[in-house]
């Protein structure tokens, strides 16, 4: 094998009528059905493909959750390796038959083995049914910052470079991806602008809480770790949750974490169950 293709997916469930379907494709070309999925672009962050080739392949707009097993394969000379998700529909465009995929169909769960052309398809479906429903909590290291010797003010409103803002940028579509509705971050400036384009993006706002900057969080650790366990507790919704290096061991301990060192723009997503167990922990480094 001479390289790795990358590539991504989604097991899109709805409900009719109170049976659970699964999106399936047809694939003209190997006459084939299969789940969504399709290679990733450039530096594009592998939920992002899931969201865009599912989109691409069916109409739908889907909203991510749980992270699934990958599955890799030869194809010719290389070998393919697709990241696969559990994915919810929230709305629906007609996808126009083209060369790559002429049907999409709604499949009941039960059925869908049946229809299914290959057997890793077919793991995948019955991995994404077995999971319990889950919320995601995305834990954020914020974008690249000025560094502190280029910077002659308070420290809190120290800015994010020209790197930093390109990181911030790339949020959007992550963040877009698990659907994420409600932001919290440390009120500093470099982590309120890690947050800022997709707060405007989806027009809301974030919470701050003081005792996550570096000048209270590292003074107070248990504090920290109390807060964030509070945080996460009353997160019905998906919540993306904004800190800075020296403070990101307390916040991990209070998401039941072990300490695990973060880059900028990084960012950890916790796929909790209805009693905030984590099911799946997956991570995201920038590639901006």
């Amino acid at each position: 094998m001479s390289g790795r293709v990358r590539a991504a997916g989604a097991v899109v469930f709805h409900d009719f009528d109170g049976i659970k379907h699964v999106a399936i494709v047809h694939r003209q070309a190997y006459d084939d059905w299969t789940l969504p999925k399709g290679k990733a672009h450039p530096d594009e962050l592998r939920p992002v493909t899931a969201v865009r080739e599912v989109r691409e392949e069916t109409g739908l707009i889907i909203t991510l959750g749980t992270r699934l097993h990958s599955v890799t394969y030869p194809v010719k000379k290389h070998t393919k390796k697709v990241d696969y998700w559990r994915a919810e529909a929230r709305a629906r465009f007609f996808h126009v038959p083209d060369k790559e995929v002429d049907e999409v169909r709604w499949v009941p769960v039960d059925e869908a083995p049946a229809m299914l052309s290959y057997p890793n398809d077919i793991k995948v479906l019955a991995e994404a049914l077995s999971l319990p429903p889950t919320t995601p909590l995305l834990l954020v290291r914020h974008a690249k910052a000025m560094l502190r010797k280029h910077w002659s003010g308070n420290d809190q409103s120290r800015r994010l470079d020209g790197r930093g803002r390109r990181q911030a940028a790339e949020l959007i579509p992550l963040f877009e991806a698990f659907g994420v509705s409600s932001l919290v971050s440390s009120p500093a400036v470099r982590c309120a602008e890690t947050l800022a384009p997709y707060a405007r993006y989806e027009g809301i706002r974030t919470e701050t809480i003081a005792l996550l900057t570096e000048e209270e969080g590292t003074n107070d650790p248990e504090g920290v770790a109390t807060r964030v366990r509070e945080v996460a507790a009353a997160a019905t919704e998906p919540t993306a949750l904004c800190g800075h290096r020296p403070v990101l061991p307390a916040m991990q301990a209070g998401l039941g974490l072990k300490n695990r060192p973060m880059l900028v723009g990084e960012v950890t997503v916790l796929h909790r169950d209805s009693s905030g167990n984590i099911v799946v922990e997956e991570h995201h480094k920038s590639t901006a």
